[in-house]
């Protein structure tokens, strides 16, 4: 009977072993390369890509403009069949080696069933942006595959740091960052896959076959004009469905443009979210230099990273 127990020990091992997937690193840019800019939300009509295609020239690439750029479907870059099948093309397109989404808004999670990764995951490739894109970065990472969570082509304001950490994901340089300590955060020491995004779109995709996995990782979120009590309520979700649990660390970026009503809710966003995670034993660090900012400095979804929180600062190293 022992030895029974002890060949089931040994196949559950195995299981949880073989069930746990090996993310799969799209290849780094070189000089020469070709990038494609597109719009999978909201739509771009301006002639506002001059900066943003002049970072990619000074990089040594080349550049593609997809077809969305341009269209106009009232709020959105073109229809959602048009936008699938823009993104579809710059995905099956050898040539392009990354993918840059124009913008965020709305409107990824209405294409995102329309696109077959068959082409896509025998030769991925790096898709870039934030906000809205969380839909894809996290139905990449169900696929096993590492994107970039970093500034778009709209953002020309974007600050040194935020340019210069984006050349270093996409050309694979060390990506590293040391930070001041913040009052709120919570010493300690964790290391796992970073998952998350935008936590609207997060919430939103609970449920779905584009929800992450939230098991043993390590959970970066932010956002964007939201009232406080929504942020609250966002919040308990990820707590309810056993999110926060199951987690190694959170590392929390801009809250920015938050909203309250008449009758005050009692706690700034990064109050909400302490609160809400104060009787989890894990590091914490808040005001990461990420999201709706022009300081967005990048991080690779997927990509496996060491955070250490300490009474006099924060690192968070990227393997």
């Amino acid at each position: 009977m022992k030895r029974l127990f002890g060949y089931l020990f040994v196949l559950i091992s195995l299981t949880n072993l073989y069930a746990q997937k090996k993310m799969i690193t799209p290849p780094y840019l070189q000089k020469g390369d070709t990038v494609a800019i597109v719009a999978t939300a909201r739509k771009n009509l301006d002639d506002n890509l001059g900066p943003a295609i002049g970072w990619l020239k000074s990089w040594g690439l080349e550049v593609v403009i997809g077809k969305t750029i341009g269209l106009d479907d009232n709020q959105l870059a073109g229809s959602d069949d048009e936008r699938a099948t823009d993104f579809q093309a710059m995905m099956d397109n050898p040539n392009i080696k990354m993918i840059w989404c124009v913008r965020g808004g709305y409107g990824t999670v209405r294409m995102i069933d329309k696109l077959d990764f068959t082409k896509f995951k025998q030769h991925p490739k790096w898709v870039v942006g934030f906000s809205d894109v969380t839909v894809l970065h996290s139905h990449l990472n169900t696929m096993g595959v590492q994107s970039i969570h970093g500034i778009m082509p709209v953002n020309a304001k974007a600050s040194e740091a935020a340019k210069e950490t984006l050349h270093q994901a996409l050309f694979g340089e060390k990506l590293e960052y040391h930070l001041p300590c913040d009052a709120l955060n919570r010493n300690g020491k964790a290391t796992g896959e970073l998952v998350g995004g935008n936590l609207s779109i997060l919430y939103s995709l609970f449920g779905s076959p584009s929800s992450i996995d939230c098991s043993d990782k390590i959970l970066f979120i932010e956002d964007l004009d939201e009232y406080l009590y929504h942020i609250d309520r966002m919040m308990m979700n990820l707590k309810r469905n056993g999110c926060l649990e199951s987690l190694k660390g959170i590392i929390v970026g801009s809250m920015t443009k938050m909203h309250d009503n008449d009758i005050p809710w009692g706690k700034n966003a990064l109050e909400i979210i302490e609160d809400i995670t104060k009787n989890y034993h894990i590091p914490i660090i808040y005001n990461f230099p990420a999201g709706h900012i022009s300081d967005n400095r990048a991080l690779i979804f997927g990509s496996k990273v060491t955070m250490e929180v300490t009474d006099t600062e924060s690192h968070v190293i990227f393997e």
